[in-house]
């Protein structure tokens, strides 16, 4: 089975190494993975079903290594259902993490603000989402170690949220928090879309994290959700969207994000 092929390379490669936790990594935040110390990185193509990332600002490659103390798991670069990966697909890294003993996992992205009051670059804790993807991990034969029917009640972890609010106030991080709308993609929603988001409670918009935040919920695993405002999204922005500004954002606003991930860290 994939996953445990999967697992078995990756667990062989850790060797002695247990990582508390995980974080994914999202468009323009690979910045972080180049500063764990006694890194080390194993290429998606090492790993057994890891496809090969073709978005611009994703890498390709799991590092290892240890933040604030705490040995850590980073995916740089994450696999969309918009490059034409099955849900199963996008979810197999979190399924890996689980089999690996990894209990927390951290996961961050880019994403468009849908409240005019937001000023991008900025940072948007995660309490819940809307899945508009239409596509479930989970679909097909139980996983094994994984729950039929998960309770996604308090997806992204209460305690975790907490903790994070507490780090980001200590340390004078701005912080704002909502609803995270999951669409399909690739591409950028039409003003009615974005409408139609506001009225049903999103606050924020993206291509990626719901699906691993189920498959990490169907395993029991603890998820935080860190967006990275990069934009105002259509209709409310000012200018035409483009991948580029998202990437360039998601830098600006990379220290940040590092010391609340650090923070968030060191009070596991």
């Amino acid at each position: 089975m994939t996953i445990g092929a999967a697992a078995k390379a990756v667990g062989q490669w850790l060797a002695d190494l247990k990582p508390r936790a995980a974080v994914v990594l999202g468009s323009g935040l690979a910045a972080l993975a180049e500063k764990v110390d006694q890194r080390r990185a194993l290429p998606y193509r090492d790993i057994p079903g890891f496809p090969i990332p073709t978005v611009a600002g994703h890498g390709g490659e799991l590092v290892a290594g240890h933040l604030e103390g705490v040995p850590v798991l980073l995916q740089s670069g994450r696999f969309h259902l918009y490059e034409g990966h099955a849900p199963d697909i996008a979810a197999l890294p979190i399924r890996v993490f689980a089999d690996l003993g990894i209990e927390t996992i951290v996961l961050t992205n880019a994403a468009g603000g849908l409240k005019p009051t937001m000023r991008p670059p900025a940072l948007m804790l995660i309490a819940d989402h809307l899945n508009f993807m239409f596509r479930n991990p989970l679909l097909g034969p139980v996983a094994p170690g994984e729950q039929r029917f998960p309770d996604m009640s308090a997806s992204y972890d209460p305690g975790l949220r907490q903790l994070a609010r507490d780090v980001a106030l200590a340390g004078g991080i701005p912080l704002d928090e909502g609803a995270y709308a999951g669409l399909l993609g690739p591409s950028y929603e039409t003003p009615a879309e974005i409408r139609m988001l506001q009225r049903l409670g999103a606050d924020a918009v993206g291509m990626s994290t719901v699906p691993e935040t189920i498959a990490a919920r169907a395993r029991g695993l603890r998820v935080l959700g860190i967006s990275t405002i990069t934009n105002l999204a259509a209709g409310i922005s000012p200018t035409p969207l483009s991948h580029h500004e998202v990437v360039a954002a998601g830098k600006a606003v990379g220290e940040r994000l590092e010391r609340l991930v650090r923070g968030v860290l060191r009070g596991l």
